[in-house]
C-alpha cells in the first residue's frame, strides 16, 4: 500500500492496529476486515490489499485493522463477537476523522467478510446502514476444522465473489447462503480461496459494479 499510515487505537479489548490510507478528497470510507487470525490472517492478506487500492481508487479513505492477537493489536480471538466490537470502533474513529456523512463502504476477505456481515447487521438496525457491502471468500456454513458460520444477511446489492476452486469455503455454502437472499455471486473460474493470480479479477468486479 502506498503512504498508509499505522496508528493504534483504543478499542474494547485494547489497543487496535490499524493501518490507514487518508484522501483529502474522500468521497467515502471503506473499512476492510482480513481474514481469520488463527490461521495467518492479517491486514497484510494480498485480497485485503487488494480492495483497499481499489476503494483508495475509487475516491475513499481506507482503513485496515488487525484484529485482536495480530501484529500490535492487543487482546485474544473472539470468534467473531470482540471483532465486530473492534471493527465498530475503527469505524468510529474513522466517521470521525474523514466525516461522519460520507458514504461508509464495508468489505471484507473469509472471517473478515463474515464479520463485516455481522457488523453491517449491526448499523442497519440503529439505522445507520452501510452504502455497500463488498465480501470475498465469505466463510459461510460448516468448513474444515469444525467451525460453522451464520452468516448474517446483507442487502441484495452487495458484492458477492468466490472462486470456484476455493478449497476453504466451498463454493455450495455461499451459493447456499445467497440464495435466500437472492443475491448474485460473481464465481470466478479457477480460483483458489486466496485467489492466487486472481486478484486482478477482484478489482475487475469491485470497479464494473462501481462504474456500470
Amino acid at each position: 500500500m502506498s503512504r498508509h499510515e499505522r496508528i493504534l487505537l483504543d478499542g474494547p479489548a485494547g489497543k487496535i492496529e490499524v493501518f490507514v490510507e487518508p484522501r483529502d478528497d474522500a468521497s467515502g470510507i471503506a473499512l476492510i476486515a482480513h481474514p481469520h487470525p488463527l490461521f495467518g490472517g492479517t491486514a497484510e492478506n494480498k485480497v485485503v490489499t487488494t480492495l483497499a487500492r481499489t476503494f483508495r481508487d475509487l475516491g475513499c479513505a481506507t482503513l485496515r485493522p488487525n484484529f485482536r492477537g495480530v501484529g500490535g493489536s492487543e487482546g485474544a480471538f473472539d470468534g467473531g463477537n470482540g471483532e465486530t466490537d473492534d471493527l465498530a470502533a475503527v469505524l468510529d474513529y474513522g466517521r470521525g476523522r474523514f466525516g461522519a456523512d460520507l458514504p461508509l463502504y464495508l468489505a471484507g476477505f473469509s472471517f473478515g467478510a463474515y464479520v463485516v456481515t455481522r457488523l453491517a447487521q449491526r448499523l442497519a438496525a440503529a439505522g445507520r446502514p452501510a452504502a455497500r457491502l463488498v465480501l470475498v471468500g465469505t466463510a459461510a456454513g460448516f468448513i474444515a476444522g469444525d467451525r460453522q458460520y451464520d452468516t448474517a444477511a446483507v442487502a441484495t446489492d452487495a458484492i458477492v465473489i468466490h472462486g470456484a476452486a476455493d478449497e476453504t469455503v466451498p463454493l455450495a455454502n455461499v451459493l447456499q447462503w445467497a440464495e435466500p437472499l437472492e443475491l448474485a455471486v460473481n464465481v470466478i473460474p479457477g480460483a483458489d480461496h486466496f485467489f492466487h493470480r486472481k486478484l486482478h479479477i477482484i478489482r475487475r468486479i469491485v470497479e464494473a459494479a462501481w462504474r456500470p
